[in-house]
């Protein structure tokens, strides 16, 4: 457990949690710590999904301008490197993760929450990527997930210009996946992470590498990808007890075991 980044267990649901008032800022030991908590995750069995959250008020609204301001090009070299790494690590969790966003989700904020699956949303959230106005750009993952997400166009309309992106229009670009009340947006990501808690977890991670790892190459190799994760499951247990109880009782009621 970090100082500023926690994981907080609900039986097979697992919460990390950053806790860095006031604004939850992502300064380079928040980022580390997030790399250790993505770490710590992924390597628990007895974790089969993840909610990532900022708290009731924010979620976190980028990075810590004091810390960066007076960077060298060299500091900001090494450290971008060791940025994005955290935030691979976040993303390459192996079991679904969803993003409880309250208040701000800005900068670092907000490529953090891309590195989740899906995204819950407060309806009086702000999502953006506000560094052109700093006179930078996004170094976490900005410019390479968010095309990825919404297309080339719309995320450069988002990082042109720096401004925040209500929740209406996040849900309505695809920037985000569900837009409830603030006070149920902690209850709802777990709700749609518990979804996922009782399901093969071997499939589950595979399905998740396959679109990953899919979307990086040309078709055929994404066809590749699939043809292997797809075969290899049929090598655990679950797979097993998925094919029987449809047999034997139909589709939906296998109770699968995780292995």
């Amino acid at each position: 457990m970090g100082e500023f980044v926690r994981v907080e267990a609900d039986g097979p649901v697992a919460t990390i949690r950053l806790d860095r008032p006031p604004m939850n800022a992502l300064n380079a030991q928040v980022q580390d710590e997030l790399g250790a908590a993505a770490r710590e995750v992924a390597g628990d069995a007895a974790v089969r999904a993840v909610v990532l959250y900022g708290g009731e008020k924010v979620f976190a609204a980028g990075a810590d301008i004091k810390e960066m301001a007076t960077a060298s090009y060299t500091d900001m070299a090494a450290r971008g490197e060791s940025l994005q790494a955290s935030f691979r690590t976040m993303a390459r969790i192996p079991k679904p993760v969803i993003a409880a966003i309250t208040g701000y989700a800005l900068g670092g904020g907000l490529e953090l929450a891309l590195c989740a699956d899906f995204r819950v949303c407060a309806e009086d959230a702000k999502v953006g990527q506000p560094e052109i106005l700093l006179g930078i750009i996004p170094g976490a993952g900005g410019t390479q997930r968010l095309p990825r997400l919404v297309g080339p166009a719309r995320a450069k309309d988002i990082v042109f210009t720096g401004r925040f992106v209500g929740a209406e229009e996040a849900l309505r670009i695809g920037l985000v996946d569900k837009v409830v009340p603030a006070a149920e947006v902690y209850e709802a990501a777990k709700e749609w992470a518990g979804r996922f808690a009782g399901g093969p977890a071997h499939a589950l991670r595979a399905a998740k590498q396959a679109v990953d790892d899919g979307l990086e190459v040309d078709l055929d190799a994404g066809l590749e990808i699939e043809r292997l994760q797809f075969s290899a499951l049929f090598a655990t247990e679950d797979q097993k007890i998925g094919m029987r109880s449809f047999m034997e009782k139909g589709p939906g009621k296998a109770e699968f075991i995780g292995r």
